[in-house]
């Protein structure tokens, strides 16, 4: 399965199985594994320079790219840890602003698996203990961690109140409802509340919480949190606001900025870029510049969200974009993009997911619609997403299928076949 990757290098491939060879044992919740086996690595998510943390359902993953990308037009070097990897495991240890090599992540991932082999971990915590081992050995100036799913269970909420400089949530909406929405006492009963909830769940005791506004009882539950852990809340509409024209204006108690439009393509970009500056204008533990933001903001980029792929082997001459867009909110953005254009949609959706998620909202845009298998998943065949849905074994089938009108492919519904379409069309994140 692409979810634990696979590798041209044998070292690296010898680690993966064993990652594969993983299961999370039943009904375990807790940061308890985690904690031991960083005790065992000599705890180096303790020795951390200052680390901007990323909740969020949607939109958390272009919030760390730009972070990145201001961080890094400011001159300082950062490391990074985002998730999914789209092709290659490699991408999600990035090391001074490189992807980590091939032989020291075979030699990395080597150490934290034989340090707890009878620890039995998770994917996601061998991962993350990798990641924050090699960020430790490595002198940078600031790093960038994305929450894997959830936030007050996932692995990355192991930094202490020390490493961080300000932690952040992005979009919420209803994904992973299994493990997020499992009854448990003393949660939210509501949904979108529970979500707020788990994400929330990143807060730490005087380390400032940047949030993007939500709905009534999303915002109780955010601000809550933020009561509890005796955190500052930085929320938008109350601390600090963005808006989008021709240009991007940001206000908070600081002053007003006046700055381009992100290079993401896509209007919630922008609140995305506006959760980016606001972390950066909430904290006090590094300086980043107005004009280091301008530069982040045309600078950054962040595979597979909304974008366009070059000509090459999968694509031919024709006009197709790629999103790894997979739930509601994700085709309420892809359904606005695209208002008003006729486009033909490739869709390929793991089992689990919403099937109308994307074809509802994208309905009046679509010219056809051709479903596809998700590489190494269970997925949905062609007649869950509409009568007028077509079969195709794979990507390349997909295309051969598709009339050559001169109107533009959109391929979607799953990060999984977004990094095959990647990979097909060489287009290899780096």
């Amino acid at each position: 399965m692409r979810d634990f990757g696979q590798s041209d290098d044998p070292r690296v491939q010898a680690q993966l199985d064993r990652l594969a060879a993983l299961s999370l044992p039943q009904g375990r919740l807790g940061l308890d594994t985690i904690r031991a086996l960083m005790a065992r690595l000599g705890n180096p998510h303790c020795k951390l320079p200052p680390v901007f943390h990323v909740a969020g359902t949607n939109g958390k993953g272009s919030t760390c790219a730009f972070l990145r990308a201001m961080l890094e037009a400011q001159g300082y070097k950062v490391h990074v840890t985002t998730s999914p990897h789209l092709v290659r495991y490699n991408e999600r240890i990035r090391l001074a602003g490189e992807l980590i090599a091939d032989d020291p992540l075979a030699d990395l991932l080597e150490e934290v698996l034989d340090a707890g082999a009878d620890l039995a971990p998770s994917f996601f915590e061998v991962t993350i203990a990798a990641a924050f081992l090699a960020f430790s050995r490595t002198p940078v100036d600031a790093c960038v961690v994305e929450v894997g799913l959830g936030g007050r269970f996932d692995a990355t909420n192991v930094l202490e109140p020390e490493a961080i400089a300000a932690c952040g949530i992005a979009a919420l909406g209803l994904d992973h409802e299994r493990f997020l929405l499992a009854p448990e006492a003393g949660t939210p009963e509501e949904p979108m509340a529970r979500i707020a909830f788990e994400k929330a769940g990143i807060v730490k005791t005087g380390v400032p919480l940047v949030s993007l506004r939500y709905a009534d009882g999303s915002n109780r539950e955010v601000i809550a949190a933020a009561q509890r852990a005796g955190a500052a809340l930085a929320m938008q509409g109350e601390a600090w606001d963005c808006a989008a024209g021709a240009m991007l204006t940001y206000r908070d108690a600081q002053g007003a900025l006046t700055l381009p439009l992100p290079a993401l393509p896509g209007a919630h970009q922008s609140a995305n870029a506006g959760l980016a500056i606001a972390m950066l204008r909430h904290q006090e533990r590094i300086t980043v510049t107005p004009e280091a933001m301008a530069q982040g903001l045309a600078a950054a980029r962040w595979p597979a969200r909304l974008q366009r792929l070059v000509s090459g082997p999968l694509t031919g001459t024709r006009t197709v974009w790629l999103d790894g867009g997979h739930n509601p909110q994700a085709g309420a953005m892809l359904g606005e993009h695209f208002a008003g254009q006729r486009l033909h949609l490739v869709i390929g959706m793991i089992a689990g997911k919403d099937p109308r998620a994307l074809v509802g909202p994208l309905g009046p845009c679509l010219a056809s619609i051709t479903a596809v298998p998700v590489p190494g998943h269970e997925w949905f065949a062609a007649e869950a997403f509409g009568p007028q849905a077509q079969a195709a074994p794979d990507l390349p089938g997909a295309f051969t299928r598709i009339p050559e009108d001169g109107l533009p492919v959109l391929i979607a519904g799953s990060l999984y076949l977004a990094g095959e379409a990647l990979r097909l069309n060489g287009e290899m994140p780096g």
